[in-house]
């Protein structure tokens, strides 16, 4: 039988965290612990230096490459210029003429060729003798030749947005033979019309009529009208082109001003200014000759009167010129871009409403934009340029700019009309009739579809708001109110 164990048990302490190893086997002390420290001191020092050796290695081989790259260019640029008119002469035909199918069955042919002459596959070999087959194929079917003449007929060039514009295009086989069936592309804006011609007999005619929607503001390129010969397989596609290209101006919507619409622009000729002339119209008073003023307005019984020479001194009066600042900022139109671009082609119309009514009553216009001036000797060129213009995205040149540019261009203009959107703010609108000369009444026009016609003043700026076209000579009789 053992005997009990006498005596006390040690009693052993869970070491701190962080504390020296005063066990078996430790130190106690700190001399590990720094050289521990040191040596991570160290890896980190030489991790840090193998980055920066790094980032100075990846420096130079970026400027290597660059440098490099600039000297082929340097090298390249003489022969590019030289040889790249040929090259696009050869490449766009071929373009046109293999349809990106076409091009892969080519690409295929050849990589399978060279698959079985390096690994000897005949199976690789067959499919690329295949894929030449049919390319050959293709080539018959689009082989041919055939001489048309084709007359494009637009009955107007010019229409407004929601008339029809209707055209009709004649096709004539001027060939000694009779011709095969063909179909006739024209390219309309962005899509393309396509119309099937028959079979037709040497000196034969055919016409195909067309319709072209005309439901947005645009400048539309017809044509050119070309013919296609199209394999079966869709590998190729030949094209022959056999008119110009012409446009058709689809012009925004316009509506007549008339009655005390039209007479709140034509009344504001000949009313007097506060500037004085020694010539005029209208008599402002009389006072002293002064030399160079011209005898014939000397006005004698006041001179006898008053013993010594008495001129008549005449007020000024303002000759009609009207002055359209629109805006092409998307920002001061709806609130999302489908209802910014509607909003947008409102102002447009507007814009161009107003300007039609000024030169038919034969007054000077002006028409600015952020673009610049839109010509208006005629009515169809500001039509056309007003049909040319395209709103901005973005841009820090908003109404207050386009503002400031029209009353520099135009700073004798007895009336300037500012076309925005509802988006703009009173502080922008404050902000563009600052500009405005004195003497020059300035009218602010917010345009955004569905608003209820308002009448608004901010300072001495009239604040139009119109939510539809026919709208605009509400509005304008508003602003005589």
């Amino acid at each position: 039988m053992t005997a009990p164990l006498k005596g006390r048990w040690p009693t052993f302490r869970p070491r701190r965290p962080g504390a020296p190893d005063t066990g078996p086997g430790g130190t106690g002390g700190g001399s590990d612990g720094g050289a521990r420290r040191g040596r991570q001191a160290a890896a980190r020092e030489r991790a840090r230096a193998a980055r920066g050796a790094l980032r100075q290695a990846h420096t130079r081989s970026v400027s290597a490459l660059k440098e490099g790259n600039d000297v082929v260019r340097d090298y390249a640029h003489p022969y590019v210029e030289r040889y790249a008119p040929r090259v696009r002469r050869v490449v766009e035909p071929l373009r046109d003429l293999v349809s990106p199918l076409g091009a892969v069955v080519a690409a295929t042919a050849v990589l399978l060729w060279a698959l079985g002459v390096v690994f000897g596959w005949f199976e690789a070999v067959l499919g690329g003798v295949m894929a030449v087959l049919l390319l050959l194929l293709a080539v018959a079917f689009i082989l041919g030749r055939a001489e048309f003449r084709v007359v494009l007929d637009v009955a107007r060039t010019r229409v407004a947005v929601g008339d029809r514009a209707v055209g009709a295009m004649t096709v004539a086989n001027a060939g000694r033979t009779g011709s095969s069936p063909v179909s006739m592309e024209m390219p309309v804006g962005r899509s393309v019309a396509e119309f099937a011609i028959p079979r037709l007999a040497p000196g034969a005619e055919h016409e195909e009529l067309f319709t072209i929607p005309t439901r947005r503001r645009a400048v539309l390129p017809l044509g050119p009208v070309r013919s296609v010969r199209e394999d079966p397989f869709g590998l190729l596609r030949r094209q022959v082109r056999w008119t110009e290209e012409r446009e058709l101006f689809v012009h925004p919507r316009t509506v007549k001003l008339d009655g005390a619409s039209a007479g709140f622009i034509r009344d504001l000729e000949g009313m007097p200014t506060k500037d004085l002339s020694p010539s005029d119209v209208s008599f402002h008073a009389l006072r002293e000759y002064a030399p160079g003023d011209d005898l014939r307005h000397v006005h004698w019984r006041s001179t006898a009167r008053a013993g010594k020479l008495m001129v008549r001194q005449f007020e000024e009066t303002r000759r009609s010129h009207v002055a359209i600042a629109l805006s092409l900022h998307l920002d001061e139109y709806g609130r999302d871009a489908d209802a910014a671009a509607e909003d947008f082609e409102l102002a447009v119309a507007v814009a161009a409403s107003i300007g039609l009514q000024t030169k038919a009553d034969e007054r000077k216009l002006s028409v600015m934009t952020q673009e610049g001036p839109v010509r208006t000797e005629t009515a169809r060129q500001l039509l056309d340029g007003l049909t040319r213009i395209e709103s901005r995205a973005t841009g820090r040149r908003g109404i207050v700019e386009v503002s400031r540019a029209t009353a520099d261009a135009v700073p004798n203009a007895s009336i300037m009309f500012v076309v925005t959107g509802a988006a703009a703010t009173a502080r922008q609108l404050r902000q563009a009739s600052m500009h405005v000369p004195a003497g020059v009444r300035a009218i602010a026009l917010r345009c955004g579809l569905g608003l209820e016609p308002a009448r608004n003043t901010i300072g001495e700026l009239t604040v139009l708001t119109i939510g539809s076209l026919d709208e605009l000579g509400l509005v304008l009789r508003k602003a005589m109110a």
